[in-house]
Order: structure tokens, then sequence, then C-alpha cells
């Protein structure tokens, strides 16, 4: 596989001093972990340091973490190896990915956001399988630093429709109604499950 070696550099400049063992799970992980399945293969899709690869591993899965910084991957592997958790992280370009159909019983996505990997995404996913995702909203509070680029950021409702054809479970998008200091503000998750056949 071919890996743009610009954006590896950068991001591996930006990894290279961070521990794969210094970020809590996402939000959407910790708050709906009821939902995982109780094994299977999962696979975390720009996985950064490892954090949520690690959790759903902790909680049965097999996980496989991606990402385009082979400074993450070693870290995330010599992790994995150490704390005996079931996680292979590999480098790839995610702007270019092929994946075997139903290959996933969940997916994660947390703070990245490539459009025109959504049929790939749910082409990847068992049926019945889950995809979690969460990222930030073009709709933000005044304290609130993210992606200074608007195409990194989603449009209001937006994951509701490029997965529409999964089934939904879980939708969290609180932009800027009551009190902005508090709640879920600049992000949105979403929960879906694709269908099962016959369903």
């Amino acid at each position: 596989m071919i890996i743009d070696t610009k954006s590896q550099k950068k991001w591996n400049n930006i990894y290279s001093d961070q521990s794969a063992a210094s970020f809590e799970p996402s939000r959407i992980l910790l708050e709906n972990e009821h939902l995982f399945p109780k094994e299977g293969k999962a696979l975390d899709l720009a996985c950064g340091l490892g954090a949520d690869a690690f959790f759903l591993a902790s909680r049965g899965l097999r996980v496989e973490a991606w990402d385009i910084s082979d400074v993450v991957v070693d870290k995330i592997n010599t992790m994995a190896d150490k704390e005996g958790l079931s996680v292979q992280a590999s480098a790839r370009d995610l702007s270019n990915i092929s994946v075997e159909k139903n290959s996933f019983d969940l997916i994660n996505i947390a703070h990245y956001l490539d459009r025109s990997l959504v049929n790939t995404i749910v082409h990847a996913l068992a049926p019945g399988g889950l995809l979690f995702y969460q990222t930030f909203t073009q709709t933000v509070t005044d304290a609130y630093s993210g992606p200074g680029n608007p195409d990194f950021r989603l449009s209001s409702g937006e994951l509701l429709e490029l997965f529409s054809d999964l089934k939904l479970l879980v939708y969290r998008e609180e932009a800027l109604v009551g009190d902005v200091n508090r709640g879920f503000r600049n992000e949105a998750l979403f929960i879906g499950q694709k269908p099962r056949a016959g369903s």
C-alpha cells in the first residue's frame, strides 16, 4: 500500500512525544459500552494513540487499529504486547483503503472525517455490526479549538444522512441550545447498526 509520506511525517511529528497510555477513551465508547458485542472483531479507524483500541480490547474484542502514523503503530503494538491485549496496529493511508466485506463486528471512528469512506465503512461492517462515530461539528462554542478547515467538521445532522443505511441506535448533537458551558458540545456522536439479512 502506498502511503502519503507528507501526511505520515506530519502525524509522526505530532505523536512522537506522546504516550499511548496518556489519553482517555472517547466519550461515545465510555457512555455506550453496554452496546458492545460480547466478542468479535473491531476496527479502530484513524486510531491515534490507541486509547479507544485498548478500551475495546479490554472488553473482549479483537481489535485492528489503523492510522497513517507508523510512530503510533509502533507505540500501540509495543503497549499491546506489554499489556497482553488483542490489538494489532498497522500503518495505512486512510484516504485509500480497501476492506473485505463484512469484516468487522464493530467499527469505531473518533475525531476523523473523510466522507469518501462512508460506503467502505458500511461495506466492512458485518450484518448486525455496529458503527460508533464521534467527531467535530461546524457549530462550536466560543471556548473551543479544533480543526480550522470546515471540511473536517460535520454540518448539522450530517452523520444521520451519511449513514442513513444503518439502523439508528444513538444520536447526540446539542449545538448551541441552552447552557453551552454544559453538556455535549462541539461534536456529534452516532451509533448505527448494519441490518441483518431479511430485517
